[in-house]
């Protein structure tokens, strides 16, 4: 017996054929006959020697030629063994028919029972007992007219707040799928008694796609959202509804009623926003108004206080009342050097010009006091820089009511006209022909689904046969 690393028999290596038997006759010749056959000299027996040596050199070469013949017939052999090995390995390999066995059968049934049976039983009742929906579209959008006052000017600007936060048609769009427009709609139309016309029974009704009976408000707005399709276009802003209904009035109806609640909710917005801005205008008129009384009061008190109407004016006057008294220094101190060019220093007209020239030098003094001219602290030029300020502020305080007022005017102006409103591009349309439900859609994708459930329930059934 072969161990377990002995090559069978015919993957033997075959022994190589002696190579050395090409060779001549090693054994040496004698020397004489060496010399003789050199000298040519030598005899018959010579002779004979040479050719019995030259005839078995022949005979070695026949015999090296036969093996290598034998050695190349015996590797052919081999390989011939091995393709004949190798033609049996796959022949063995060749599958036997299978046989059904249970897991087959097993597979079949599930097959029957998850894939092939409700598939035709989806299919059956899609194209026998599914009542016709037919539809109505409709498409509008949200308008609006913004015009600037043209009476805003610069403090409208300056207090202008910013609109912000969805559009209308946003929305709206949030309007339509919401459970509010579904009551609304329900109490105008009755959409339990639209949506169960075929019957909800199982003998003589459709009961996969009508409503049923005795549904609450959640389940009727569930029914809204399967029946009423509802897309928004962001970018043109525009709404396209379609509703379905089992009869062609019943649809169109129902986008009626859309389009209808659709309008009075914008209409409802728009009223509200010229509510805000009437109520906003009126809000800055009145503090306009009180910045205004309250910039009034504070100038009066400023007059009661120091006495002044217009201390500019005063100002101006009290200058021009020190410039006279410059210019009449001047003559005094004139008149002075006259007479001294003629009087002595104790002339009763040269004390007299001195006292004139000293009154009106403490005049000057005391009107240079007032004035706070003279580096002394002063009380007229800090009245009158705060009677600037007051009449600034009173100035900007007329201006901004003025503006208020404008506003308001602008606003209930604004109010009195229709600046937003719903444009309907396409109107409810009537249905001819029934398009819904999509039966050939419905089935295939049936049939897919439950395809797919099957193939998965038989991967998971053998990932764990298996596994095992």
């Amino acid at each position: 017996m072969r161990g377990p690393m002995t090559p069978p028999p015919e993957d033997r290596p075959l022994p190589r054929p002696d190579l050395r038997a090409v060779a001549t006759d090693p054994r040496p010749r004698p020397a004489a006959e060496a010399r003789a056959a050199d000298d040519g000299t030598a005899g018959e027996p010579a002779a004979e020697d040479a050719a019995a040596g030259d005839a078995e050199a022949r005979n070695a070469k026949a015999r090296n030629a036969k093996a290598g013949a034998a050695a190349r017939e015996a590797r052919e052999g081999k390989r011939r063994r091995r393709r004949g090995r190798h033609g049996q390995d796959a022949a063995a390999a060749v599958p036997l028919p299978a046989r059904a066995r249970p897991r087959h059968w097993g597979a079949l049934a599930g097959f029957l029972l998850l894939v092939a049976l409700p598939f035709a039983a989806a299919t059956g009742y899609l194209f026998s007992r599914a009542a016709d929906q037919y539809h109505s579209e409709v498409a509008f959008s949200v308008r609006s007219e913004e015009v600037a006052s043209a009476t805003a000017g610069l403090l409208g600007a300056l207090t202008q707040i910013g609109s912000g936060g969805a559009p209308d048609a946003a929305i709206l769009y949030d309007y339509i799928r919401s459970q509010e427009i579904v009551a609304a709609v329900d109490a105008r139309l009755d959409l339990r008694t639209m949506w169960n016309r075929p019957g909800s029974g199982w003998r003589d009704g459709d009961p996969v796609f009508t409503l049923g009976p005795d549904p609450t408000i959640e389940a009727l707005h569930g029914e809204w959202l399967r029946m009423v399709a509802v897309s928004y276009d962001t970018t043109a802003g525009i709404i396209d509804v379609v509703a379905r209904a089992f009869t062609p009035g019943d649809a169109k109806a129902i986008a009626d009623a859309v389009l209808a609640e659709s309008s009075a909710l914008v209409n409802t917005l728009a009223d509200q926003a010229r509510e805000d801005a009437v109520r906003f205008a009126r809000e800055e008129l009145a503090e306009a108004e009180a910045h205004l009384a309250g910039m009034r009061r504070a100038l009066g008190d400023f007059r009661r206080e120091h006495s002044l109407v217009d201390p500019s004016a005063d100002v101006a006057g009290q200058s021009g009342l020190l410039n006279a008294l410059n210019a009449e220094l001047a003559q005094a101190l004139v008149d002075r050097d006259v007479l001294t060019s003629y009087a002595g220093d104790g002339d009763q007209r040269v004390l007299q010009a001195d006292r004139r020239i000293a009154a009106i030098t403490e005049r000057i003094e005391a009107e240079r006091a007032t004035l706070g001219v003279t580096g002394v602290a002063g009380s007229l030029p800090d009245v009158v820089g705060r009677y600037e300020e007051l009449s600034v502020d009173l100035e900007f305080a007329n201006q901004a009511y003025t503006q208020a007022l404008a506003g308001v005017a602008a606003a209930q102006a604004e109010a009195r006209r229709q600046s937003r409103y719903l444009a309907a591009h396409v109107r409810p349309t009537a249905a001819t022909t029934a398009l819904y439900p999509r039966r050939a859609l419905l089935a295939g994708l049936t049939g897919l689904f439950l395809l797919l459930g099957w193939g998965i329930l038989m991967l998971v059934y053998y990932n764990v046969r298996d596994s095992r």
